[in-house]
């Protein structure tokens, strides 16, 4: 059974200093998740796992990569996230394939919950 899920959606990041509710982005053309770095430190995410190469409109740029427990749409897993300066972005969480993968579809219409 597949979970359906928005174009934004509310989820919660867990790390070694507690966890933090937010609305997260919702990009089905981003192969990976991504995380902004400042709620990574906040949240003490890490250790950085490798770097991945990440085509943007910005050119090729290569990012650290973390694991963090996420709970999204009432399902709890772990997931790779890359980190990157989201502060000048509405969103500090993007959702990426990685995660959809996992089950997801996505509608427009849905609204944050």
């Amino acid at each position: 059974m597949k979970t359906t899920i928005g174009l934004t959606t509310r989820v919660v990041i867990f790390g070694k200093n507690g966890k933090k509710e937010v609305i997260a982005r919702v990009d089905t053309g981003a192969t990976k998740s991504s995380i902004d770095k400042c709620l990574a430190k906040e949240l003490d995410l890490g250790p950085e796992l490798k770097h991945a190469k990440v085509k943007s409109a910005h050119g090729v740029r290569y990012r650290p990569v973390v694991t963090a427990e996420i709970l999204i749409a009432g399902q709890a897993m772990e997931a790779e996230f890359t980190v990157a300066e989201r502060e000048h972005m509405k969103y500090e969480v993007l959702i990426g394939q990685n995660i959809l993968k996992r089950g997801f579809l996505i509608d427009p219409s849905k609204e944050v919950r």
